[in-house]
């Protein structure tokens, strides 16, 4: 049964981020225990564990020395901060071509809203699939989505089949799905709330939701305390916190190795032109100045951006003077690639398709990527 009014919400998880990005760096490290993390012989503390190290109960936010306690063949890599922002760019992009509405709440987390765009839960689910499908496309990398009527219930439900997997609570099932769960599952509860609650025994999700308002004020006062309970009940109105109007567009790849290839490099400018000029069709907007950024394999960044004589929304035209761009960086620094984007900016309503050749241009150029 469909709910009419019923909002649909999905939250997507990226499956072990840190970890899914090393394996992808580095092969070899698919069919190890993985901690990405501290130095165990300090004080490092787990950011994340791939699905090998999870079966000896290594998880985020332990110590890395019980990590190695537990798994003393465990495999430690250091967290790569510019690498896994790269990826997370690639991965939102990938998203944003599919969901109009996205709010994203982490490097690797965010609410999708798909309300005007799917019809039924039903409908929902198809989505979600196309949106995996796009990010392992895009990026290699796997998501989990849970879709439900509000925040609290899908970003519960994108944590129970992990990894890859869609789980929908329908309108009406939001409070026998959370009741039988941990009271540490639902978001908001702190360890002094989850003291407290030990404490009086509520030790489910549903027995937090089944408190009378005395029995409430007797272990959580205040709005904390009804905010939780109706969360737990599945009463979450929080809508998406979107970004004010983008004043540009832009679409990366990270390459799996870095490339040479003058003619690859172009097929992926005019193949993130396309994507571009979707995104700029979609918000009925054409742009004057295009962009290309190119990295290097040491990390190393260089743009070149060139402005027309009038607006374009054409992707053909943003593709020709991306690759005339790209060209034009690897003439000042030839050099293997390791990423490449195409951004547009300076953009207005209307659409008026030009050729004009340039009337300006600019560089910039950054060793720290």
């Amino acid at each position: 049964m469909f709910y009419a009014g019923a909002m649909i919400i999905a939250h997507l998880d990226l499956d072990a981020f840190f970890a899914a990005v090393e394996e992808l760096e580095r092969p070899e490290l698919r069919s190890v225990p993985l901690v990405v993390g501290g130095d165990p012989s300090g004080r490092g503390v787990v950011a994340t564990a791939n699905y090998h190290a999870r079966q000896f109960g290594i998880h985020s936010a332990m110590s890395c020395a019980e990590a190695r306690r537990r798994c003393p063949h465990v495999v430690f890599v250091r967290p790569s901060k510019n690498r896994y922002s790269d990826y997370s760019r690639a991965v939102w992009e990938a998203v944003e071509g599919v969901v109009a509405e996205v709010q994203k709440t982490g490097i690797d987390e965010g609410y999708l809203n798909l309300t005007d765009q799917a019809a039924t839960f039903r409908e929902a689910r198809s989505l979600a699939e196309v949106v995996q499908a796009t990010v392992r496309a895009k990026t290699s990398l796997s998501c989990s989505l849970g879709i439900a009527t509000c925040k609290v219930v899908a970003k519960i439900a994108s944590d129970r089949k992990k990894p890859g997997g869609v789980t929908v609570v329908r309108p009406g099932r939001e409070r026998a799905f959370l009741a039988p769960l941990d009271i540490r599952k639902l978001p908001g509860v702190g360890p002094r709330s989850e003291e407290r609650l030990h404490r009086a025994g509520i030790e489910t999700i549903g027995a937090l939701a089944s408190l009378s308002d005395d029995e409430l004020g007797s272990v959580l006062s205040g709005k904390v305390g009804t905010g939780l309970r109706d969360r737990a009940r599945g009463i979450d109105p929080r809508a998406l916190e979107l970004p004010g109007e983008a004043v540009s567009i832009s679409h990366e790849e990270t390459f799996p190795r870095d490339v040479t290839d003058r003619a690859v490099l172009h097929t992926e400018i005019h193949t993130m032109a396309e994507r571009v000029a979707e995104r700029l069709h979609r918000r009925g907007k054409a742009t004057r100045t295009v962009t290309t950024k190119v990295r290097y394999g040491d990390f190393s960044i260089r743009s070149r951006s060139r402005t027309l004589s009038a607006h374009t929304d054409d992707a053909g035209v943003i593709g020709s003077v991306g690759c005339e761009l790209l060209d034009r960086a690897l003439k000042d620094r030839p050099g293997a690639l390791r990423l490449v984007g195409v951004g547009v900016s300076n953009m207005a309503a209307e659409r008026q398709l030009s050729l004009v050749p340039v009337e300006a241009e600019a560089i910039a150029d950054s060793a720290n990527g």
